[in-house]
C-alpha cells in the first residue's frame, strides 16, 4: 500500500471502524449482502481518520491531501476484479477534441495532454509531490482496500486500441495503464484491477437499521427540527461574466492594461455587482486587508479593488492581494495554469484545467478560504441567486 502503509496503525484502525459503521447500516439503502458506501462518506471517513485535509469541494484530481501526499478516492463494487471507473470529465472542453474524432488517434492524444495537464495543475494548486488511488472495493460481507499510484498519461507510449463496437468509445493504453473515452459523456475512465487487493475486512450488516437509529435518536435526545447552519460561500468567475472571456486587459490579464506600467503578475479575481445585494456584508470594506488562504495552505494579504461608480462605491469589482499584487497571479498564472510569462490568458487555458471560477468561503471578519471549482460552477451559482 503506498499510503497506508505509512500510516500510524492507530488511524488504519479507526478508519476501518468508520467504514464498517457506516456499511452495517446497508439495509438502508438496499437489501443486498454487498455493503454499500456513498462515495461522500468515505471521502469523509478517509480524511477524519487520517486528519487528511478534504479537498473534495475543490474540482481538482485529488479528494484528500496528506502532507504533500494527494489522493484520487474510489469506492465500487468490486465485480470481476477488473472496474473501469470515472478519473477525469472533459464535456466543458468538447471544442479541443470532438472536431477530431475522425482521427481517433489524434483525439485520444489530445484528452490525454489535458489529463496530464489537471494532474499537473493539481500538485501546483495544493503542494502535491505524490498522486495515488485510494480504493475502497465491496464484495459480499467486505470491504476491500487498494491502492495504486496516479500517474500521467505516458504520451510517448499511447497505444490506440479500437476493439469496442460502439462508435463513440475509445480504448487506449501506455505502459502503465489502460484507458477508455466515452466520447459521449466525455469521461475518462482508467481500469483498477483489484485482484492483488491484500486488506480487507468483514462488514456486519444491520438487519433493521431504521430501529437502531430510532433508538439512538430516543437515547442522545437529538433534536430533528433543529435548523443546520449554512456557511456563508459565495462563487466568482474567472473570467468576465458579461462578455464570456477572459478579457485581455481585465482580471486575469490586468498585467496588460493600459496605463501605468504593471508586473507580468498583476492579476485580479472579478467580483460580480450582483453579489454584494444577495450577500450583503459577504466582502469588507475596501479598506479592509484580510487574509485569503490558497488551496496549498498558504495564507496570502487581500484586498478589495476597483469600487464602483453612481453610488455604488461600497461595491468593489475585484478581488486582489495586497501586500505585493503580483503575488495572486503568481499562484494563479505560473502554479495552476502554467501561463508563460507575457502570453494572454484565455478560456482555453481554463478549459485545459477544467476550471472557471472559484469558491470564497468566509470563515471569519478577516479571514477567507478559496477553492477552484469545474468549468460551468458559476453560471450554475448565478442561476440559482442572482435576484
Amino acid at each position: 500500500m503506498i499510503f497506508l502503509d505509512n500510516q500510524p496503525k492507530e488511524q488504519l484502525k479507526e478508519y476501518k471502524a468508520l467504514l464498517s459503521m457506516v456499511g452495517s447500516l446497508s439495509n438502508l439503502f438496499s437489501d443486498s449482502a454487498i455493503p454499500y458506501l456513498y462515495y461522500r462518506v468515505a471521502e469523509n471517513a478517509f480524511c477524519r481518520a487520517f486528519k487528511a485535509e478534504n479537498l473534495s469541494r475543490s474540482d481538482c484530481s485529488a479528494d484528500a491531501k496528506k502532507d504533500s501526499f494527494g489522493l484520487g478516492l474510489k469506492t465500487f463494487l468490486e465485480g470481476n476484479s477488473k472496474s473501469w471507473q470515472k478519473v477525469a470529465e472533459f464535456n466543458k472542453a468538447r471544442s479541443r477534441y470532438e472536431c477530431l474524432r475522425k482521427d481517433p488517434a489524434k483525439m485520444i492524444y489530445e484528452i490525454a495532454k489535458m489529463r496530464n495537464k489537471r494532474i499537473t495543475s493539481t500538485k501546483a494548486m495544493h503542494s502535491i509531490e505524490r498522486m495515488g488511488y485510494h480504493c475502497v472495493a465491496r464484495r459480499k460481507g467486505k470491504f476491500i482496500l487498494f491502492e495504486e499510484e496516479m500517474l500521467s498519461v505516458n504520451l510517448d507510449k499511447i497505444r490506440f486500441i479500437n476493439k469496442s463496437r460502439s462508435k463513440n468509445i475509445f480504448y487506449f493504453s501506455d505502459t502503465n495503464d489502460e484507458y477508455k473515452f466515452d466520447l459521449t459523456k466525455s469521461t475518462l475512465y482508467k481500469r483498477f484491477v483489484t485482484a492483488s487487493a491484500n486488506q480487507s475486512f468483514k462488514v456486519n450488516i444491520i438487519r433493521d437499521p431504521f430501529v437502531s437509529l430510532k433508538n439512538f435518536y430516543k437515547l442522545t435526545g437529538f433534536d430533528l427540527q433543529r435548523k443546520p447552519v449554512s456557511g456563508q460561500i459565495v462563487c466568482l468567475p474567472l473570467y468576465s461574466a458579461r462578455e464570456k472571456k477572459v478579457m485581455p486587459r481585465s482580471g486575469l490579464n490586468q498585467w496588460n492594461a493600459s496605463g501605468r506600467a504593471r508586473d507580468y503578475r498583476e492579476v485580479y479575481i472579478p467580483v460580480p455587482l450582483w453579489i454584494y445585494d444577495c450577500f450583503p456584508g459577504f466582502f469588507p470594506d475596501k479598506t479592509v486587508k484580510f487574509d485569503l488562504v490558497l488551496p496549498k495552505g498558504k495564507t496570502i494579504k487581500a484586498k478589495m479593488c476597483q469600487p464602483g461608480t453612481k453610488g455604488r462605491k461600497d461595491r468593489c469589482k475585484a478581488l486582489m492581494s495586497s501586500e505585493a499584487n503580483k503575488e495572486l497571479g503568481s499562484w494563479l498564472l505560473d502554479d495552476v495554469l502554467g501561463v508563460p510569462e507575457g502570453e494572454l490568458v484565455t478560456m482555453q487555458h481554463l478549459e485545459e484545467v477544467g476550471i472557471d471560477s472559484v469558491e470564497v468561503e468566509k470563515m471569519s471578519a478577516k479571514k477567507y478560504c478559496i477553492r477552484f471549482k469545474e468549468t460551468g460552477t458559476y453560471e450554475d451559482f448565478e442561476e440559482n441567486y442572482k435576484k
